[in-house]
């Protein structure tokens, strides 16, 4: 069954509206908002996607060309869902009284394909615009202009060419909408929205789970419609009915989540590939007891590691390169890792080496940190785990260096969906290269899963090289940096000593 054929309730005309106000809920209203030329909606059932695009689709027809008029083409993958829109768009055309036509059956002559005629129901308005509904996949769109609407994408064979053709409207001011729940994690609609998120197509991207519709009003539509009052116990017992009926497939049918996905997603084929035997892995561990000893003790040693492993590093970087950083924090259990990355001309980012401390004090991974970033060459920002105890020295950088520099990350699902895809793709295209060819830093990163169908690291510790606990750290910190290089732009900074040498007062004044 369709969303417009479960709308959380009907509008006969505009005496008639059963709620003042806004008829549309917050996630259909910015999904009309959104005038992108390519828009993807990924969402659960029964949420009314198509309804809401349904009044957008006849504001569209309804207007003139100088107001943003043109024709719509809606492409369902069966004739139930065509009628069920088609109907949603008469109705809306009543709401907004507006002098539209009846619905009209037609035959859309496939010009690819002498033997296929599509079933179209058709409504034309006075703005000399329509909006047709095709009952299932035309095998082109030649010589149409307009708005093309592809309902439930996932399930229509042959996406890919149908995408192909209409995409091709956009080059003469056309939009194209494309709205589906999820049928596998390598369907075509997936790769179609991994690839916007990734950076590689234009376009944007909505997505409403079946727990975010409730929470934007969804129940509370449903008892309008059926003409009862909301109680939470009510939307709560009607919640778990609806999971119950879906079953094994609720994860996918109501939660946005692609089935399918399970295994490493980075090929170690594809890591080795982007991995260089001159990037050093800088590593200091501290011993157990350190964290006792006195503030100018540690920082004295700390100041020595820096001096001998990092600074001779630091000074081979090239002083015309932009440079940014990504830093996953960890203290006793995890490590805390940093990634600086430099970036060229050419957009390239290179990884010139990678930093893991174990058993650090928070004092000396400030002093750390501190270190490494008022030496980057021209330092454009960096993105710092801000989750748990990383979050006092996510606060310490960005108050150092400033809040346009450095972005504070909650590590969540949500960051992660968003914010992987790119890095894949960064990978793939080889815009993020000199990786360390290192055994922990390649287990780091294939222990990157697709967890509920996004890329993460799952809630599972490893043992490194040397016995010690990690958990992804190296690939966290990878995906901080690349994210810290596509975001952060706010200029270059010259805050700090950039002394070698000095007292242990000045070393503990200013690392």
């Amino acid at each position: 069954m369709t969303d417009a054929a479960l709308v959380p309730f009907e509008v006969p005309n505009t005496a008639l509206l059963p709620v003042p106000g806004a008829v549309l809920m917050g996630y259909q209203q910015r999904w009309v908002a959104d005038r992108s030329p390519l828009k993807v909606m990924e969402k659960s059932r029964r949420t009314g996607i198509t309804w809401g695009e349904a009044s957008d689709n006849v504001l569209t027809a309804a207007s003139e060309r100088t107001a943003g008029g043109q024709n719509v083409y809606y492409i369902a993958y069966n004739q139930d869902m065509t009628i069920e829109y088609i109907q949603a768009c008469s109705m809306w055309a009543r709401v907004f009284n507006y002098a539209a036509g009846e619905i009209e059956e037609g035959i859309w002559d496939d010009e690819a394909d002498a033997d296929k005629a599509i079933k179209t129901y058709t409504i034309k308005f006075p703005s000399g615009f329509r909006i047709v509904a095709l009952s299932s996949r035309p095998s082109n769109l030649r010589g149409r202009q307009g708005v093309i609407v592809i309902d439930e994408a996932a399930f229509h064979d042959q996406l890919k060419e149908l995408l192909k053709a209409a995409l091709a409207m956009l080059i003469w001011g056309g939009q194209v909408h494309v709205i589906s729940t999820h049928n596998g994690d390598d369907n075509p609609f997936n790769e179609l929205i991994t690839d916007i998120r990734a950076g590689r197509r234009a376009g944007t991207v909505h997505r409403v789970d079946f727990q975010e519709a409730v929470a934007d009003g969804l129940y509370q539509r449903v008892c309008m419609r059926l003409g009862k009052p909301w109680t939470e116990p009510d939307q709560a017992v009607w919640v778990a009915g609806v999971y119950s009926f879906y079953g094994e497939g609720a994860a996918e049918e109501l939660d946005c989540i692609p089935a399918n996905g399970s295994g490493a997603w980075l090929s170690r084929a594809l890591i080795e590939s982007r991995m260089s035997a001159d990037t050093p892995v800088l590593r200091w561990a501290c011993k157990p007891g350190f964290e006792l000893l006195s503030d100018h003790i540690r920082a004295a040693e700390c100041r020595d590691w820096l001096e001998g492993q990092m600074l001779p590093h630091l000074e081979r970087l090239p002083p015309e390169a932009l440079s940014f950083d990504g830093e996953d924090f960890g203290r006793s259990g995890d490590l805390s890792v940093h990634v600086p990355l430099i970036q060229h001309q050419n957009l390239v980012r290179r990884v010139p080496f990678t930093v893991e401390l174990r058993n650090v004090p928070f004092r000396q991974q400030e002093q750390v940190a501190f270190y490494l970033l008022d030496r980057l060459p021209r330092f454009m920002g960096g993105a710092f785990d801000a989750r748990g105890n990383g979050q006092a020295l996510a606060e310490f950088a960005m108050q150092r260096y400033g809040a346009t520099r450095i972005q504070q990350i909650m590590l969540s699902e949500s960051w992660y969906r968003e914010h992987m895809p790119p890095v894949k793709a960064a990978l793939e295209d080889g815009n993020l290269v000199d990786l360390p060819k290192d055994a922990d830093t390649l287990a780091d990163l294939r222990a990157v899963q697709v967890v509920r169908g996004v890329p993460r690291i799952p809630d599972v510790r490893t043992k490194g090289e040397d016995k010690g606990k990690r958990h992804g750290d190296a690939a966290v910190a990878v995906a901080l940096a690349y994210y810290a290089s596509r975001e952060l732009n706010a200029g270059p900074v010259t805050v700090g000593s950039r002394q070698r040498k000095g007292s242990i007062r000045s070393q503990l004044a200013g690392y």
